[in-house]
């Protein structure tokens, strides 16, 4: 029931558009979300017209002559302030990326496993207590529960670098399968005790699609197709399985080679949804909103678990956090896999979210979209900028102010938001 009433709300997000929001002047050629919630409104005509000309400028001149493939979107209230796609869907034969092309969102991906657990949690299917034994008897690693696997706590070791160390024929495709397997079969020596300290590992997520496909009877695809994508018109959004292979968006590195695929493409629950900017907004409103999940389980979702050494990145179920000494709070998921990278945050006090999905391989969308928050308020960004997943090996730039790293002449006034009446 509460299925179908999602799948009447999100619909009607649609129906009018842009009409049940003040008119901007030249408005993006989009279909604006509806009011659903307190999180989601309208946005004034000047206010519309401040946060686009500056966002233009700004990633003007950040991104868009860097390099860069791929989507942007930034929203506030719900509604799409800025808007730009550039480049193409596959580089060797030049055709256009649109807004209805499918990207790889790599650990983005995290967000729909995390929260699909939490609805099960919810539907009294499962308990954040319960341990793996449950799932999968026998498994070797005493302590470890759900929600150890949430907010990568489990101390499990990450597959993607054990079955290398492991000798993994990487002639056969490793499947979610055979990574549980490998833990029984191998017993690589885990990272941590369970629930010790924070350890990033992607083998956490593979067995969370699994716990879901034991749970409901069908493949973690299907599922979340029917319990996610299509309730939420999420038409542009799947998760890859072998019978994708002619309709994944091929991915390429930053100098515009293409990224074979290997042996570790056909894991999912770590990886492999592939979506648009417009989808995922979708997805963060719905989040955002209290359509997932209710309220007290979202909240927990946003509280940071890893408190052992004082620092402003924190892990919470499903989500990356950074909890910032003024008090703000960034709730976001960063991703990468082969040549494609992501940067997806929401910004709870300013209702504003910021999505960015390139397919050739660039890291100024990590920090373009971080520099971006203090277009909306103060975020306290001068110092260099940290890559929490240790992808790109780029070193840090030296520290800069805002005015002449972030906003590339950009005025203090302009950055002043219209006030409010």
């Amino acid at each position: 029931m509460k299925t179908i009433l999602l799948a009447l709300i999100i619909g009607s997000f649609f129906i009018s558009g842009c009409n049940s929001l003040s008119q901007p002047p030249n408005p993006p050629k989009v279909d604006t979300l509806r009011k659903v919630s307190s999180n989601v409104g309208k946005l004034s005509t000047r206010e519309y017209t401040f946060y686009h000309d500056l966002l233009k400028k700004y990633f003007d001149a950040r991104l868009l002559h860097k390099g860069f493939n791929g989507g942007i979107l930034v929203a506030k209230n719900g509604v799409i302030v800025y808007e730009d796609y550039q480049g193409f869907r596959d580089l060797r034969l030049k055709d256009s990326l649109t807004p209805e092309t499918p990207m790889h969102i790599a650990s983005a991906s995290k967000t729909f496993t995390g929260m699909a657990i939490l609805q099960l949690v919810q539907q009294g299917k499962l308990a954040l207590q319960d341990t793996l034994g449950k799932f999968f008897p026998g498994f070797p690693y005493p302590g470890v529960t759900v929600k150890t696997l949430l907010n990568h706590r489990s101390g499990l070791p990450n597959y993607i670098h054990y079955l290398d160390a492991m000798k993994w024929d990487k002639t056969k495709m490793a499947t979610n399968q055979d990574v549980l397997n490998s833990l029984f079969t191998y017993k690589p020596n885990k990272e941590a005790q369970p629930d010790r300290r924070f350890s990033y590992s992607n083998t956490n997520y593979v067995l969370l699609a699994l716990i879901i496909e034991k749970l409901t009877g069908q493949a973690f695809p299907a599922y979340m197709k029917k319990q996610i994508f299509d309730p939420l018109m999420m038409t542009d959004t799947w998760i890859a399985t072998p019978a994708d292979a002619q309709r994944i968006t091929p991915s390429f590195d930053w100098r515009g080679r293409y990224w074979q695929p290997d042996h570790l493409d056909e894991t999912y629950g770590d990886k492999n949804v592939y979506t648009t900017p417009r989808d995922l907004l979708k997805w963060d409103i719905a989040v955002s909103s209290g359509q997932i999940i209710d309220q007290p389980l979202l909240d927990s979702a946003y509280t940071p678990y890893s408190n052992e050494r004082p620092s402003v990145h924190n892990y919470g179920l499903g989500w990356r956090l950074l909890m910032l000494k003024n008090g703000k709070k960034i709730i976001y998921h960063n991703g990468r896999w082969h040549g494609t990278n992501v940067a997806f945050a929401r910004l709870p006090n300013e209702k504003a979210t910021i999505i960015i999905i390139g397919n050739k391989f660039n890291p100024n969308i990590y920090s373009s979209a971080k520099k971006a928050y203090d277009i909306f308020g103060e975020y306290m960004q001068l110092s260099p900028d940290e890559d929490e997943e240790r992808l790109t090996g780029n070193d840090a730039p030296a520290q800069r102010t805002l005015a002449n790293e972030n906003y590339a002449n950009v005025s203090a006034a302009e950055l002043t938001p219209p006030t409010k009446k």
